[in-house]
């Protein structure tokens, strides 16, 4: 519900496996924390700082990490931040953290060489394949556990957990839809919203994507999910309001198109007051995963590289999946038997085949929804 998605999980690797990967690099700030947070600042794996524990020690010394576009309620992590807080006594200072993907890289430009820049970054993949210069290569522990599809050969940015476009409802105002083209339907007059710009939100960017699909088009044609869009703000169905949890449960945004987990989050928010349900188009079932990546000017690079050990852990991946959002390392965690099964069998059923972008299918999507999207939607 801010502007930042069950089928087994060796099934979506194989759907993207035609993910091209990319690559650069650059030297730090000015950082804190001495000479172990400086060999941080270079390291490329936890190998290269000494082990887990010379990581948490230099981690420590810096005693924070700055974190941005986090919402609380997105996919657990407000508990994500709590629990790395409580286990390693870090302060995390977590600014705008209803901001876009794309806010991120603007905060990280601007505030660059400054100790209040973003150390990390979690972002659509449209935003990381734009941005791979401003990330520091680094593999976390779990590595090899990650899809190759799914990360940049040298570490630059890597997936940690995604899910599918789908429709979130008051059952208790609208009927229930069974695909976009409903959504225009008189039913649904002044009560659609979407999540985000986007031209800037990777969940709004898929969100188009998934009209297209609903609509004729195709991973290599969005055009008409512009139209879409356009046809429902002509219908006076288009809400223009960002949806949040507050929106949603005073009834201000009856209608959300967003992740899955976060509508099935608001589901298990909303109990005994609003009966929110979720639905996946069946012909417009698109996937994606959000990234995560290290800020190559970290103020502090220690914090940073323990920030995604954490999330890439057991203990992580598992406080995704209590968020209903499907951690990268499930595959791995079923086999060893680490994984959250009850949280991992109550994941919303996807029916239909998934679609994921690859990086050429993004880029063009992008850059179709640069041209068009404003002059549609004006």
């Amino acid at each position: 519900m801010n502007v930042k998605s069950s089928v087994p999980r060796t099934g979506l690797i194989v759907a993207i496996a035609a993910l091209v990967l990319l690559g650069a690099c650059s030297s730090p700030p000015e950082q804190s924390g001495g000479e172990e947070a400086s060999k941080a600042a270079n390291a490329t794996s936890v190998a290269d700082v000494g082990g887990l524990d010379a990581l948490v020690a230099a981690a420590k010394q810096e005693g924070t990490l700055n974190v941005i576009a986090l919402p609380p309620d997105w996919a657990n992590y407000g508990k994500m931040i709590s629990g790395f807080s409580a286990k390693y006594g870090i302060k995390i200072t977590s600014a705008q953290p209803d901001a876009s993907s794309q806010d991120e890289i603007n905060a990280a430009n601007q505030l660059k060489g400054t100790s209040r820049a973003p150390d990390v970054f979690d972002v659509g993949l449209n935003i990381a394949l734009a941005n791979t210069g401003l990330f520091a290569p680094y593999k976390v522990q779990g590595w090899n556990d990650i899809p190759e599809a799914l990360k940049e050969s040298s570490g630059k940015w890597f997936s940690d957990y995604g899910g599918y476009m789908s429709i979130g409802y008051d059952a208790g105002k609208v009927p229930a839809p069974t695909g976009m083209k409903d959504l225009l339907k008189p039913a649904y007059k002044g009560k659609v919203a979407l999540n985000g710009d986007p031209t800037q939100a990777a969940a709004a960017f898929n969100g188009v994507v998934a009209a297209a699909l609903d609509n004729g088009g195709s991973a290599d044609d969005i055009a008409p999910g512009v139209t879409f869009f356009a046809d429902l703000k002509k219908a006076g169905n288009f809400l223009p309001v960002d949806p949040t949890p507050a929106t949603v449960e005073s009834g201000q945004t009856p209608v959300v198109i967003d992740w899955d987990y976060l509508n099935a989050g608001q589901s298990e928010t909303l109990k005994g007051k609003i009966d929110w349900k979720v639905v996946v188009p069946k012909n417009a079932v698109v996937g994606s995963y959000y990234v995560q990546a290290i800020n190559k000017d970290a103020p502090h690079p220690a914090a940073a590289r323990l920030w995604e050990e954490y999330l890439f852990s057991d203990e992580g991946q598992n406080i995704w999946l209590a968020g209903s959002a499907r951690p990268i390392r499930a595959d791995a965690m079923v086999k060893a038997g680490t994984i959250d099964q009850a949280a991992y069998s109550k994941l919303p059923s996807v029916p239909g085949t998934p679609i994921y972008l690859t990086e050429e299918q993004t880029n063009a999507a992008k850059e179709y929804l640069a041209s068009h999207w404003t002059q549609a939607m004006g």
